[in-house]
């Protein structure tokens, strides 16, 4: 599956089935442009069991807003619509599956 990005009004219907991390970032933001490339090897290594959305925060301050985010990069794990599960701050790629793997 290829990495989507999702806005304000895209993104309930982005993260309502399955297990999805959604990646919100901005361009401006160095620790957001490490974990870019991070993201797309693990959505070609289980892009079939896991979908992943980019939210640009400083388009979709709403999405953005409600989910409290205060730091970028910071991937929010749902699981069928409803967030389970928060990582703030870049980390390595394992760290990264550690969590993503118990969603799966």
């Amino acid at each position: 599956m290829a990495i989507v990005s999702a806005s304000d009004q895209t993104f309930q219907n982005e993260v309502s089935n399955g297990t999805v991390v959604v990646d919100f970032w901005a361009p401006w933001c160095g620790p957001c442009k490490m974990i870019a490339p991070v993201l797309e090897e693990i959505d070609s290594e289980v892009g079939d069991k896991l979908k992943i959305v980019k939210v640009n925060v400083d388009e979709n301050p709403e999405s953005a807003g409600r989910f409290g985010i205060m730091s970028i990069p910071t991937l929010l794990v749902f699981k069928n619509g409803e967030p389970v599960d928060k990582i703030v701050g870049f980390q390595p790629k394992e760290a990264l599956m550690g969590t993503i793997n118990k969603y799966l």
